[in-house]
């Protein structure tokens, strides 16, 4: 891949399709220009699936990862291999992140990582991945269960909108959008992460 102007940087966006149950990153739109993210629910059963900016992911039991695997090579999700496509993204722009419909009762906070490949994120290697916090939110208001950023994610037409640092250093990177479900987090390892 090659290096763009400085005011440019090239984001892979590493989405993980989500059960359709709990919901998934269905697309997201930058700058107007639509993009299809991987689609856990088809593209494992279609022979030649489309290119997408989506990394793949081995979620068969369209699950979520919990606290007891953080340390597994799950950076992506479960099994999860590099998109074939990517975004170009200015620095400063915003990405809107569309889902489909996440249930209210999975209440929790919506958290935005970058990493830089150092290359071409087609080809770099997960486990070198350093992930920086961009973005993200907890809960808004008090109460059981409370208002969360989840809630707001749903408010918004299952649409998160994250921008992307207006200094960021020109490069290839990976984002990881994330909610975390707390609704079971009062069990040991109750914490639902969907990287």
């Amino acid at each position: 891949m090659a290096y763009l102007p400085v005011s440019l940087i090239s984001t892979t966006l590493a989405f993980v399709a989500l059960v359709a149950a709990h919901g998934h990153v269905s697309n997201i739109v930058v700058n107007g220009i639509y993009y299809q993210n991987y689609d856990p629910t088809s593209f494992p059963y279609i022979p030649i699936p489309p290119i997408v900016i989506g990394w793949t992911a081995g979620d068969s039991d369209n699950g979520f990862i919990s606290p007891d695997a953080y340390q597994d090579p799950d950076i992506c999700h479960k099994d999860a291999t590099n998109a074939g496509g990517h975004a170009s993204v200015a620095a400063g722009d915003s990405i809107s992140i569309q889902w489909t419909p996440w249930p209210d009762s999975h209440h929790g906070p919506v958290i935005d990582y970058l990493a830089n490949c150092n290359g071409p994120c087609e080809t770099v290697d997960k486990t070198m991945l350093e992930f920086f916090k961009i973005d993200g939110g907890g809960v808004i208001s008090g109460g059981n269960p409370g208002t969360w950023f989840s809630d707001s994610l749903i408010a918004d037409n299952n649409t998160w909108l994250v921008q992307i640092p207006p200094d960021l250093t020109p490069g290839n990177y990976v984002l990881r959008h994330e909610i975390i479900a707390l609704h079971a987090s009062g069990s040991p390892n109750g914490s639902q992460n969907y990287p």
